[in-house]
């Protein structure tokens, strides 16, 4: 399993994850494995690069004029938001393509995981992927803080696109209602690649079997509840068993 950030010296407290809008009651303190701020905004606009890239894939195999405009529309506002991680960045002083590399190769795993046979499945991989690692980098940006941590904390809680996308799928489904068995087995095949994509940030968590790595385990695991639960919510929006 790959390391995605190093462990930070300074101990923060974590809100745990939530719907977007929701108001937490429940904090989870990650103050262990909280990212330091330069790796995690290096992960981040890798994140962002890549499903950019899937975007593409999905625009090049659509169908239709209509369909590649729309999700060329999504993959602007997804470029959009990592152009403004990679300005965050360049604020700091530091180089966001040395941030941003020692991401490249796993991610590039991930995507061999998560690859559908068709655009459908591709689009479906950007906005269910990019929904559950969202929800989990915009509350590591919360727990962060200061002036950075806040303002890319907004910028991830924003729409990014996901709304078109999901426009897209629904039309997709409806048009097909063959696709529905097909994508819901998609969809339930990606939930834990992503988790395990998340969970890799939080690794460092003692050795397998200790006490330190069983109390990690139970710590985090609130939030890995509620990211499943958020990612069953985007399924049964698009009328997927998840």
């Amino acid at each position: 399993m790959v390391s995605w950030f190093g462990r930070s010296k300074i101990r923060v407290e974590i809100p745990r994850l939530k719907p977007r809008g929701a108001s937490s009651a429940t904090k989870v303190d990650f103050a262990e494995y909280t990212p330091e701020l330069l790796p995690f905004l290096g992960q981040a606009a890798a994140m962002h690069l890549e499903v950019a890239e899937n975007l593409a894939r999905a625009l090049a195999a659509a169908p239709s004029v209509e369909v590649k405009q729309q999700i060329s529309y999504v993959a602007a506002q997804v470029l959009s938001t990592q152009h403004k991680l990679v300005a965050e960045i360049r604020g700091l002083h530091a180089d966001p393509d040395e941030l941003m590399r020692p991401f490249v190769d796993a991610l590039v795993h991930y995507r061999t995981l998560a690859t559908g046979t068709d655009w459908r499945e591709l689009l479906l991989t950007c906005y269910l992927s990019a929904g559950m690692l969202g929800d989990f980098f915009e509350q590591l940006a919360r727990g962060i803080g200061g002036d950075v941590g806040n303002r890319v904390a907004s910028l991830l809680a924003t729409d990014a696109g996901a709304e078109q996308l999901r426009e897209l799928l629904q039309r997709s489904i409806n048009a097909e209602p063959t696709l529905t068995s097909v994508l819901a087995m998609w969809g339930r095949r990606l939930v834990g690649d992503t988790l395990l994509v998340a969970r890799s940030a939080l690794a460092d968590a003692g050795s397998p079997g200790s006490a330190a790595h069983h109390a990690a385990e139970a710590n985090i695991e609130p939030v890995f509840t509620e990211l499943i639960a958020a990612h069953t919510r985007r399924m049964d929006g698009l009328g997927l068993t998840a």
